[in-house]
């Protein structure tokens, strides 16, 4: 189940972050839903670098708690967005999520903080 869980949640990031990679609308849209400026072109690589490992099956204990408090972060700055009753576009996936963050999105990354965390414990 560990190995099921590190992959999805790799594949997950890996994907997020190459259509980031590739969106020239990423920095827009991740500006938009109030990520700092440092971290925009930042996201992006840690995403692919996290997934690679969790995919990869390397130093999955410790990529998994990484890409769980990453997805934790992501989490904490959706709320806080639909908190404000603010509903940009996700960004989660560059120019591929174009829709409004809502709750589906943080019933989505809850579930990948707990595969996350599965993967990192099993």
């Amino acid at each position: 189940m560990a190995t099921v869980a590190a992959v999805v949640v790799g594949v997950v990031l890996l994907a997020s972050g190459a259509a980031k990679l590739f969106s020239p609308a990423w920095p827009a849209q991740a500006a938009e839903l109030g990520a700092p400026s440092w971290a925009v072109p930042v996201v992006p690589w840690v995403e692919v670098g996290l997934g690679s490992l969790l995919a990869g099956g390397v130093a999955r204990p410790l990529a998994a708690w990484v890409a769980a408090g990453l997805i934790t972060v992501f989490t904490v700055l959706v709320g806080v967005r639909l908190a404000q009753g603010r509903r940009p576009p996700c960004a989660c996936f560059g120019r591929l999520s174009t829709r409004s963050i809502g709750p589906g999105t943080l019933v989505r990354n809850a579930v990948l903080i707990a595969l996350a965390v599965i993967a990192a414990v099993a």
